[in-house]
């Protein structure tokens, strides 16, 4: 029994360093083995990355970009003036828009001194005073009675007339008048309907 015991125990130390060699020598070989992939990679030096570094110091990467971005080239500078002459006019203009500006923010008047003002505009000059006074005589008349039979007849187409006498060529005449109309258009207005009527008149004008 005991030597079963040792066998096994023998036999199980020997299983153990085989396996431990089995795995050393398998991981000496992994070590020597090249990965692939790996080592095909040229390993960079020192020199060639401080030459890649002042290759890429001035490296614009928008410098392609430049012509398809329609960028403009700069204006010359015999161009300045044109340019500045549209500011100028715009800076002019909202000065002289200042008086349109003034005029229209003018208090309105008060209609009511509108509407005098323009009445007062109207209103055409009084015409100086006529000097004199007008009649419309409607005949002269040797006898009274007759001169009174003018002044019905007057009467009854709506005229007042009245009856006057005046000595003329040593004879006295018995006037039938109209009036007195302070003004000739009344007058002539009096005898173109005597007129009308057939009635014979005569316009007399006598100093006021």
């Amino acid at each position: 029994m005991k030597s079963q015991r040792g066998g096994f125990a023998l036999g199980l130390i020997v299983g153990l360093l085989i396996g431990l060699a089995l795995a050393l020598a398998v991981a000496l070989y992994v070590t020597k083995v090249p990965v692939p992939f790996v080592n095909k990679v040229p390993q960079r030096t020192a020199e060639q990355d401080a030459a890649e570094q002042e290759k890429n110091k001035n490296w614009d990467p928008n410098a392609g970009l430049g012509h398809k971005n329609g960028a403009k080239p700069a204006a010359p500078a015999g161009s300045a003036p044109s340019a500045a002459a549209p500011a100028s006019a715009q800076a002019t203009a909202p000065v002289a828009a200042a008086p349109k500006a003034a005029a229209s923010a003018a208090p309105a008047r008060d209609p009511a001194a509108i509407l005098s003002a323009r009445e007062g505009s109207t209103v055409k000059p009084t015409p100086a005073a006529d000097p004199f006074n007008y009649f419309v005589q409607a005949g002269a008349f040797a006898r009274p009675e007759d001169a009174e039979q003018q002044r019905a007849r007057l009467a009854m187409m709506g005229y007042e007339a009245k009856v006057s006498e005046r000595e003329q060529s040593g004879r006295t005449v018995y006037r039938v008048r109209i009036g007195p109309f302070p003004a000739k258009d009344g007058a002539d207005g009096a005898k173109d309907k005597l007129a009308a009527a057939g009635v014979e008149s005569a316009l007399v004008r006598v100093q006021k």
